[in-house]
This record gives C-alpha cells, structure tokens and sequence, in this order.
C-alpha cells in the first residue's frame, strides 16, 4: 500500500512563495514519474508540472519560469517550488506518483493540499 501526504499548501499575496512537498510512503519497487495538478473551483483540472525518474521536467505554459518541480528520489518525495504567486494560481493541488511494481504500474494520488492567492 502506498500512501502519499502533502503539505505545503496556504493563503499567500499575489507575488509571494510557497513551496510543496508530497512524500510516497509504503512498500513498492520504485517511483516512475511525479506530477503535480490543480483543480480550481469550476475549472477542469490541469496538469502543472511533471518529472521523470531522469529528471527531466515539463510544465504548463502558464506556469514556466515561476514554478520549478523537484524530486528525492531517496526520501520519495516531489516538491513544486511556486513563486511570483497569482490569484489565477489558486486551487487545490494534488500530487500523483507512478508506482512501478513487478507485476506493472500504476497511479496514486494525494488528498490535495489548498492554495489561496489573495490580490
């Protein structure tokens, strides 16, 4: 069983930082790509940025050169770096870790952690 706990989510003003950390707990053979999502109220949710196993990252338009997506692979946790923070940026974000067994993959999910950017 693997287990994924989020923190890192808060109220900050336009402009400001916060930083997101989502660690994988449990028994599994490894962790295959870590990304991260929102979904703001009414709104479909969207990928916001993405690593692989390697490394190498990708992010949506909307989001390059404010926020930075890191991994431990060590500890099994993925950290999304927000900064020049706005109010478009609120929603609740999740992360979503691929776990790869020796029987195949699959997905898990976090509960979500809020993010509140006032004006």
């Amino acid at each position: 069983q693997v287990r994924l706990a989020e923190s890192g989510g808060g109220l900050v003003q336009s402009g400001g930082s916060l930083r997101l950390t989502c660690a994988a707990s449990g028994n599994f053979l490894r962790i295959n790509d870590m990304t991260w999502y929102r979904q703001a109220p009414g709104r479909q949710r969207e990928l916001v940025a993405l690593i692989t196993s390697f490394g190498n990252t990708r992010y949506a338009d909307s989001v390059k050169g404010r926020f930075t997506i890191s991994r431990d692979n060590a500890n099994n946790t993925v950290y999304l770096q927000m900064t020049s923070l706005r109010p478009e940026d609120t929603a609740v974000y999740s992360c979503e870790v691929q776990i790869q067994e020796s029987y195949g993959a699959f997905s898990s999910w976090g509960q979500g952690t809020p993010v509140t950017v006032s004006s």
